[in-house]
């Protein structure tokens, strides 16, 4: 299992409708094949600068892999992401043998 997650601050103004669009179309990544457990997170930390966070399981490298090349979501990077993200940090995980 893989556990992606990116965490986010947008260009945007907080709570104006500019946000709130790029929010709902970033939601739309969890229903792109492969994609398990998505979650739209808001960062409460005072620890960081960030505001959003994004998080999903994948099975495997391959599921990861075929979501990362996904028609939606390269659409989704090139049209919302790059040009509304003002900065991010992305994690990717596997489970941790003890």
């Amino acid at each position: 299992m893989i556990r992606h997650t990116v965490t986010f601050r947008l260009k945007h103004t907080p709570g104006s409708d500019a946000e709130k669009d790029f929010l709902r179309a970033a939601r739309a990544l969890a229903s792109i094949p492969d994609v398990k457990n998505f979650e739209c997170l808001r960062q409460t930390s005072p620890k960081n600068s960030f505001t959003f966070g994004l998080s999903m399981e994948f099975d495997d490298a391959a599921a990861y892999a075929r979501y990362n090349e996904h028609p939606d979501h390269t659409a989704f990077v090139q049209q919302r992401w790059l040009p509304e993200v003002e900065e991010f940090m992305e994690l990717d995980y596997v489970p941790h043998a003890a």
